[in-house]
C-alpha cells in the first residue's frame, strides 16, 4: 500500500504541474478580439473586464473590453542599442519582454574588448639628419652630413598591433606597438671642405623605430552623421608613448683632396711635411635613442559582421630623434712633401687612423601614413 500511495502521489504531481505552472505564469494562448489591442504593430493582451491604461502604447486605453484612443502622441526615437545582439525568442511578445530586432541594432558601434592589427604605407617621410659637430675646427676631416640631409626610404610598411576596449558608444582606448623599418641614412650627404661643401657617399645606416603608445579614439558621428549611406563611421584619435629609434653603423666616403699646405709654400717646407689628405673613410657607430613619440589619426570605420571591423585611416606620427652613438673611426690617405717628385709630394706608405668620440649626428623623424586596421571585437 505504501508503494501504491507514493506512486499515486508522483502521478498526481506530474499531471498537476502544468495546471500549477499555468496558474503561476498565465499565458493567453487563444486570445479573442475582446481582450486584445493592436498598438504600434504589437499585440497587447489584458484580462476581460479590466480597465487597463498603457501609457507607452500611443494613448491606447482598454476599458471593459473597449478600445479607446486617448491621444495621437508620437513615439520617441528609439534608443541606440549597442553590444551583442540579444537572442530573439520564438514569440517576440511572450511574457512582455522587449526584443531588439536587427533594424534597431547599431552594428558600427564599439562595444567591449578588441584586438587589432594594421598595415600601412608611409606616403610622406619628414625629417633630416645633420652633424652636431659641423662648426668644429677642420670638421671636414670627419665627413658627415654637415648640411641637413633628408632621410632616405624604400617602401615603408608600418605594422601595428593593438589591444583595447570601448569605454562607451563614442570612446575607445588601446595600447599599441608600432614598428617602422625600411628607413635609412641618406645615400649622399654634403660634407664640408673648409671653404664650402662637396658630395660624399654613404653605405649602411638602416633605421628602425619601435613605438609603444596609449591611444584614445573618439567617434565623431554625433557631429557628422554616418557616411556612405550609413556604412562608414568617422572618428579621430590621439596617442602618446615612447619610441626606441635605432640607426645601424654606416660609412661615409669622401674622395676629395684637402690641402694642408698652400701651393705657394709647398716648395719651401721640408721633406716629410704633411701637405694634404685624401680618400677619407669615416666609420660611424650607430646608436639607439629613447624618445617621446606621439600620433594623430583620423579615419572611418566599417563593419564586416561577426565582430570584425575595419578602420581606414590617415595617421601622422612623430618619433622624436634618431641619433648616433658619437663614436667615429676615421682613416685617411696622407700626402708628404717630396722634393724628388714632380708634384713635390708623394703618398705616405701608411694610412692614418683616428678615433673621435662625442661627435654626434642626429635628426628628427616623422611621417604621414595611410592604411587599414582590422579589429576583432569581443
Amino acid at each position: 500500500m505504501k508503494k501504491f500511495g507514493i506512486s499515486a502521489a508522483l502521478v498526481g504531481i506530474v499531471l498537476g504541474a502544468p495546471y500549477g505552472a499555468g496558474a503561476a505564469y498565465p499565458v493567453y494562448q487563444n486570445p479573442n478580439a475582446s481582450n486584445q489591442i493592436i498598438a504600434n504593430g504589437r499585440v497587447l493582451y489584458y484580462p476581460n473586464g479590466a480597465n487597463v491604461v498603457m501609457p507607452n502604447a500611443n494613448g491606447v486605453v482598454a476599458q471593459n473590453g473597449q478600445v479607446v484612443i486617448a491621444n495621437s502622441a508620437v513615439a520617441a526615437n528609439p534608443t541606440r542599442i549597442t553590444g551583442a545582439l540579444p537572442k530573439v525568442g520564438s514569440n517576440a511578445t511572450a511574457a512582455g519582454r522587449q526584443y531588439y530586432q536587427p533594424a534597431d541594432f547599431d552594428r558600427l558601434a564599439d562595444s567591449g574588448l578588441y584586438v587589432g592589427i594594421s598595415a600601412g604605407y608611409t606616403a610622406s617621410l619628414m625629417g633630416s639628419i645633420s652633424a652636431d659637430y659641423a662648426n668644429e675646427d677642420k670638421a671636414f676631416l670627419v665627413p658627415g652630413a654637415f648640411k641637413a640631409a633628408d632621410f632616405d626610404k624604400d617602401t615603408v610598411i608600418p605594422l601595428q598591433v593593438s589591444v583595447g576596449a570601448a569605454i562607451n558608444n563614442d570612446i575607445r582606448v588601446d595600447f599599441s606597438f608600432l614598428r617602422y623599418s625600411g628607413l635609412a641614412y641618406p645615400d649622399q650627404v654634403e660634407t664640408s671642405t673648409g671653404n664650402g661643401y662637396t658630395t660624399a657617399t654613404v653605405d649602411g645606416g638602416a633605421i628602425t623605430a619601435n613605438a609603444t603608445m596609449l591611444n584614445v579614439y573618439y567617434n565623431i558621428d554625433s557631429y557628422t552623421g554616418y557616411l556612405a549611406g550609413g556604412a562608414l563611421r568617422p572618428y579621430v584619435g590621439i596617442g602618446a608613448g615612447i619610441s626606441l629609434n635605432t640607426i645601424a653603423d654606416y660609412v661615409v666616403s669622401d674622395n676629395e683632396y684637402y690641402a694642408e699646405v698652400d701651393n705657394d709654400a709647398l716648395s719651401i717646407v721640408p721633406d716629410g711635411t704633411l701637405t694634404g689628405v685624401s680618400d677619407i673613410l669615416a666609420y660611424h657607430n650607430g646608436g639607439t635613442a629613447e624618445q617621446f613619440a606621439f600620433m594623430l589619426e583620423g579615419g572611418v570605420t566599417t563593419d564586416l559582421s561577426g565582430g570584425l571591423k575595419i578602420d581606414f585611416f590617415v595617421r601622422y606620427t612623430n618619433l622624436g630623434k634618431v641619433k648616433t652613438s658619437g663614436s667615429i673611426v676615421m682613416s685617411q690617405t696622407e700626402w708628404l712633401k717630396d722634393s724628388a717628385s714632380a708634384t713635390l709630394e708623394s703618398q705616405a706608405p701608411y694610412d692614418s687612423v683616428y678615433h673621435y668620440t662625442n661627435w654626434y649626428e642626429s635628426g628628427r623623424l616623422s611621417m604621414v601614413d595611410v592604411g587599414a586596421r582590422l579589429r576583432l571585437q569581443f
